[in-house]
Order: structure tokens, then C-alpha cells, then sequence
């Protein structure tokens, strides 16, 4: 079955850097779109980025140039590497894929920025 297992997140001070990663398993993951999203505290849940198979990636405005998607089809993996950290980046993330057809998510990594 298809599993998406989370790792990374924490706590981190505003300005500073944190790197999720999302490692998946039972499916193709090479033809994965596979996305980040966030909710926040006052339970709004919002995409932050995104990459498609090919590598091209999106981003919410509020984290360009902030926030970076990669992945590694040889690992099965994907990760948002977060610099620039800001106080409203605090949220539980999940990595997310559609595979034929159904959703799957991690199971949350919760990210907390605070001085």
C-alpha cells in the first residue's frame, strides 16, 4: 500500500533553517506529483509548493524564494528545504501525492518558529 512517512521539522528561531523530508513507498514515485501543504494555527491548510515529474516545481507567494522543493527518484523521496524562516510559517506540514486517482498524505510534521 501506499505509504508517505515524514521526517525533519521542529523548532527553529525566525531567520533560521529547517528541512522536511517525505519518503514514499508503494507506488510509482517517478510519475508522482508530489506537494507540500501546511495548516496552520488557526486551522487554514494551504499548498505551499508543489513539483511535478519533470522537476518543474510551484510555490505559494508567501514562501518564494524562501522554500525550495526537490526530490530524488532514486531514494523515493521528496523535500522542502525552508530558509528564512518567519514566524507565520509556523504549521504542521504534510507531504502529499494523488496516485490513480485517491490522495495520500504523510502523517504531519509540525514546524514551530519563535524566538
Amino acid at each position: 500500500q501506499v505509504r508517505l512517512v515524514q521526517s525533519g521539522g521542529g523548532l527553529v528561531q525566525p531567520g533560521g533553517s529547517l528541512k522536511l523530508s517525505c519518503a514514499a513507498s508503494g507506488m510509482n514515485f517517478k510519475i508522482v506529483t508530489m506537494n507540500w501543504y501546511r495548516q496552520t494555527p488557526e486551522n487554514q491548510r494551504e499548498l505551499v509548493a508543489t513539483i511535478s515529474s519533470d522537476g518543474s516545481t510551484s510555490y505559494v507567494d508567501s514562501v518564494k524564494g524562501r522554500f525550495t522543493i526537490s526530490r530524488d527518484n532514486a531514494w523515493n523521496r521528496v523535500y522542502l528545504q525552508m530558509n528564512s524562516l518567519k514566524p507565520e510559517d509556523t504549521a504542521v506540514y504534510y507531504c502529499n501525492a494523488r496516485y490513480r486517482g485517491t490522495d495520500f498524505w504523510g502523517q504531519g510534521t509540525r514546524v514551530t518558529v519563535s524566538s
